[in-house]
């Protein structure tokens, strides 16, 4: 019944769609259990491998900036911006992103005004739809710009022919929603349902529209509402907000709103992703000079000996090595002396062994027990508080030079460096260029980086100017209308309207 209500107007293309095997909806949402049901299959469609399971959404959050990147040429056509019509071009992304669109769109027309529900699972249910579907826009306009918006679930003909709409007025609507949503979702949940969105996540996707939009006293306002008002609060070790290793205990404070994976889900899907593998090496990859025998001819090799004492704790690296750490972010001299967070972001020696390639600490997990290969529980955190706390320094800073916003930064800034190193006696300039950077240290790949260097303005400065390694050339192809994704190639083919406002798809014609 779980997966039947996921698919309930699913389909693998926006415009293509069988009814035959859907079941119907009109007898359904009779009782508050249906309800519950209806939002749990949004909820699994999140982690569907387009989306959060696999390398979907990170593709276009994550590659293509100045992080990360693979540790061969693989990828090759996203990582390089090689990326054209069918090319690249995020198919079953759009697709999975308008799966949630249509089922949301359903599910809040059936329950709102029910009386068949309680009103309590009728909010939350509400508000759970309300959100989710704000947030499938959110990826759409952040990735395609102007794009096909409905909000109540059309005949198929009408969907076939939708033309592109504006997305300030998508986002528009979507932040009423999500204002909708702050007063209907609860502030919090019982362990039993935690992954569930609160009021708190809307309220954290709401500031990141103003942000991207550069409405800045309302992105400030929605970021002081969570800062001021919520349970949330920053950890006191940063190694501690990415510490998953108990796997009945991976939610801390400081998350807002997490995409759930754990072992033993069975509300939202199939309760593991493969994305935690991107940033495990390969052990054919590791270490550095593998093949050389320490011990003389005839006995191991440092790799045959890294891989016995990996065993002896328990541990494996049997990772795919798709996001591996860039050279200059890898290199602490580029960091700011103190800085305590780069010991738990860069990790370029294990078990005394000097690795082949950097990593990221704080996102890989070893354990090939609890977490085994492309069955990993690690939950993947969507909005945190220190974000939260670095866009309200961001957004007064715009608003009013620094002098309001060190007080935000500088709470981040607090637990990274011992003794503290708070930020003062700046212009606004300054300030600005130095957020470029505390962003970076603070969230690095954690799927914000390149939006924020496209919403500043310096995407291709950036990928132009930092250091790749030799088998990729992104600074070589990017171009300005890169920062966004053509409209994929199979989705006008099913619909030539959507070239209607822009014959050039984004430019990519």
């Amino acid at each position: 019944m779980l997966l039947g209500i996921s698919i309930i107007v699913g389909c693998d293309k926006f415009l293509e769609e069988d009814l035959r095997d859907q079941i119907a909806t009109d007898n359904f949402f009779n009782n508050d259990n249906e309800a519950i049901l209806a939002t749990n299959g949004l909820y699994r469609i999140l982690h569907k491998g387009p989306l959060y399971r696999g390398r979907g959404l990170e593709n276009i959050y994550q590659n293509g900036a100045d992080e990360t990147a693979p540790n061969r040429n693989v990828n090759r056509e996203v990582t390089n911006y090689l990326i054209a019509e069918g090319v690249g071009d995020g198919r079953g992304t759009w697709a999975a992103l308008y799966e949630v669109v249509r089922n949301a769109s359903l599910f809040i027309e059936k329950i709102e005004g029910n009386e068949n529900l309680s009103e309590g699972v009728r909010d939350r249910a509400l508000g759970e739809c309300l959100f989710i579907r704000a947030f499938a826009y959110y990826h759409l306009t952040n990735t395609w710009g102007d794009v096909p918006y409905f909000r109540e679930l059309l005949p198929l003909d009408e969907l076939g022919s939708l033309e592109r709409f504006p997305k300030d007025q998508i986002r528009s609507d979507m932040k009423e929603d999500l204002e909708r949503a702050f007063d209907l979702l609860p502030g919090e949940y019982d362990n039993a349902e935690l992954g569930r969105a609160t009021k708190w996540a809307a309220t954290a996707l709401k500031a990141k529209f103003h942000l991207f939009d550069k409405e800045w006293q309302l992105a400030k306002d929605e970021c002081l509402t969570i800062i001021n008002n919520s349970p949330h609060r920053l950890l006191n070790n940063f190694a501690d907000v990415f510490d998953q290793s108990d796997f009945e205990n991976q939610y801390n404070a400081e998350q807002i709103f997490v995409i759930d994976f754990s072992n033993d889900n069975s509300v939202f899907g199939d309760g593991v992703t493969q994305r935690t593998d991107d940033f495990n090496p390969r052990l054919r990859d590791e270490p550095k000079n593998r093949n050389n025998r320490p011990g003389g001819p005839d006995t191991p090799t440092r790799a045959d000996l890294l891989r016995a004492d990996l065993a002896t704790q328990g541990e494996e690296m049997n990772g795919f090595g798709w996001a591996v750490v860039l050279p200059e972010l890898a290199d602490q001299a580029n960091w700011q002396p103190g800085d305590l967070r780069y010991e738990v972001t860069v990790v370029k020696e294990y078990l005394g062994y000097e690795l082949k390639f950097p990593y990221f600490r704080k996102m890989w997990n070893l354990d090939g027990i609890n977490s085994p290969r492309q069955s990993h529980p690690e939950n993947n955190v969507i909005f945190r508080l220190a974000d939260i706390y670095l866009m309200a320094a961001e957004a007064e800073n715009e608003l009013s030079g620094p002098g309001g916003a060190y007080q935000y930064v500088n709470a981040v800034r607090e637990r990274a460096f011992e003794p503290d190193q708070p930020w003062s006696g700046m212009t606004q300039s300054e300030f600005r260029e130095a957020m470029y950077d505390e962003r970076k240290f603070e969230l690095c790949a954690e799927g914000h980086r390149r939006m924020d260097l496209i919403r500043w303005g310096i995407l291709i400065d950036v990928v132009r100017n930092v250091q790749h390694r030799s088998f990729n050339n992104p600074g070589d192809n990017i171009q300005p209308y890169h920062v966004l994704y053509p409209i994929p190639e199979s989705e006008i083919l099913l619909n030539p309207n959507l070239l209607e406002s822009d014959p050039t798809n984004n430019g990519y014609r």
